[in-house]
């Protein structure tokens, strides 16, 4: 629900925690003390052989198709590489996107993903951070394994990193100045995630048709404007927003509207359900800002006045947001 620069929307880039170590290694590596240094060195020495792969493609390749646990680190290393700086060089090398396709079916052939236990956590895990790092190039052939992911329902943990790639493949993509190969198969892919029963999965799949766009994709977010989620109705507001539709002001009120929460100290929940308002806030204010800059019209009267008081907001960058937000409005009042 974002769109901070010109770097493209991207949907939520929140990461899963990793593993901590088992109850075993923690005795061992108490007891021993060479295990100490072992350890140590083996971990300085993993941190540098990663660091290492990322000036080699071909290296992230063949540690991906090694069969081991740690696989799914490789491939969220290889992720996060191809999105930072030095992955601009990578991201239309069409040849490394078919590897990576590969390894993706290859993985989803071995049937591991459809088991229970360590295994098959590990091999999903694989799986998504393997559509992430599709989702960061700039080549319409990434888009053939993420489609096929996305409409997976067997792995629903899977298809909705796929549908989220689609969404950064999409705005990198559009940077390049290339288009999906098939953008009915793509719009075909999201209408499907959007109508699934887990909450998570539409909610990903309605900021992904925002992204996308076109008239069906359109057409299905006026739909989850009403659904009983309310990620899935904010995403959809957003998309909205993105699309230049007037439809999403009824939610972006509602959105904007959302109370302060104000937790007592050490209340870690209520900080985060703050800190969760905070951010639904700012971006509904940005949607607002899309509208205002599409249509070239001050916002409805009553999203302005609550523009105008969240220019006031305890939260600072919810006040921010609004009151730059609200120079522009008044500068549109003034020469309207």
């Amino acid at each position: 629900m974002s769109e901070p620069s010109r770097r493209g929307p991207r949907p939520d880039d929140a990461l899963p925690t990793v593993e901590p170590p088992s109850a075993a290694f923690l005795v061992q590596l108490f007891v021993v003390p060479l295990t100490i240094v072992s350890c140590g060195l083996f971990v300085v020495w993993g941190f540098y052989w990663l660091a290492q792969m990322g000036n080699d493609p071909e290296s992230y390749v063949r540690a991906l198709r090694r069969n081991n646990e740690g696989r799914w680190q490789v491939a969220l290393n290889f992720a996060n590489d191809l999105r930072g700086p030095g992955g601009a060089a990578l991201k239309n090398d069409a040849k490394l996107a078919g590897d990576l396709t590969g390894i993706l079916n290859d993985e989803v052939a071995s049937g591991r993903t459809n088991g229970s236990g360590h295994a098959a956590e590990q091999a999903k895990t694989l799986c998504g951070y393997l559509c992430r790092a599709l989702g960061e190039f700039s080549v319409p052939e990434a888009a053939v394994p993420l489609l096929q992911r996305a409409v997976d329902a067997g792995d629903p943990q899977t298809a909705q990193a796929a549908v989220e790639a689609l969404a950064v493949l999409s705005s990198n993509l559009t940077s390049a100045g290339k288009s999906f190969a098939d953008p009915a198969a793509v719009a075909a892919a999201l209408l499907t995630a959007s109508r699934s029963d887990l909450a998570t999965l539409r909610s990903s799949a309605s900021y992904s048709l925002g992204v996308v766009g076109g008239s069906d994709s359109v057409a299905r977010l006026r739909e989850l404007l009403d659904d009983g989620d309310d990620d899935v109705r904010f995403n959809a507001a957003m998309g909205l927003a993105r699309q230049g539709s007037d439809a999403a002001w009824t939610i972006l009120e509602e959105m904007l509207a959302l109370p302060d929460v104000l937790p007592q100290e050490g209340d870690q929940k209520r900080q985060a359900e703050r800190y969760r308002r905070a951010m639904i806030v700012v971006n509904a204010i940005k949607g607002v800002g899309v509208l205002v800059d599409s249509s070239k019209q001050p916002p409805p009267e009553v999203i302005s006045r609550l523009i105008t008081t969240l220019a006031d907001d305890p939260v600072s960058d919810v006040r921010s947001s609004a009151a730059a937000l609200r120079r522009r409005i008044d500068r549109l009042d003034s020469n309207g």
